[in-house]
């Protein structure tokens, strides 16, 4: 006796092509969002320009961080700095392209930027200062983005893939943060020491 599975394991796939293209032309104003679409459109666009804000505002900390960073180890530090901040702002073209693609518009205003954005824009007075608002703010965008991606789920798996990729990156932000921080934490003590 064959059961159900079974039967649905060994049905080959076949889609009506006709009917698809049919549905193509009928509804082609809507680009790339199909009725196989299950999200919620607008609270996707809204926590998109979430993530639009918060990487702008990580793109002009980190840029600061760059430029200000001083002592014996603001080169290497700064070149990190710089690394991430074109990073974000990769992300933050992500975020812009996505909110297109699903019929919506990237919020560049900068009114209202802080207040849109997870993060936080703290200048940090030294060089430990910065790391160490640089690994907060690291930590908020891997919890948040974690946050989004478990509601996106298989409702929008195209914009639960990008933020998963900004969230693999920003995880790899968030360990150099850490590393910084433990070398510049261990170099400040065995300064006090001398």
């Amino acid at each position: 006796m064959i059961t159900k599975s079974e039967k649905e394991e060994h049905r080959p796939f076949v889609t009506d092509i006709q009917e698809l293209r049919r549905r193509a032309i009928e509804h082609m104003e809507m680009g790339a969002v199909t009725g196989a679409y299950s999200a919620d459109r607008e609270t996707v666009i809204r926590i998109l320009n979430e993530v639009l804000a918060t990487e702008i505002v990580c793109v002009l900390r980190y840029k600061r961080h760059y430029y200000m960073a001083t002592g014996i180890h603001a080169q290497a530090v700064a070149q990190e700095f710089l690394e991430h901040a074109n990073e974000e702002q990769s992300h933050a073209d992500i975020a812009a392209e996505r909110i297109t693609q699903l019929g919506g518009e990237p919020n560049f205003n900068p009114e209202g930027l802080a207040t849109r954005s997870h993060s936080q824009y703290v200048e940090g007075k030294s060089l430990l200062d910065m790391v160490r608002e640089d690994l907060v703010a690291e930590r908020i965008a891997v919890e948040s983005y974690n946050e989004i991606i478990r509601y996106l789920g298989n409702d929008d798996p195209t914009t639960r893939i990008a933020m998963e990729q900004i969230l693999a990156k920003e995880e790899e932000h968030a360990d150099d943060m850490k590393k910084l921080l433990d070398t510049l934490t261990r170099d400040e003590r065995f300064a006090e020491h001398r």
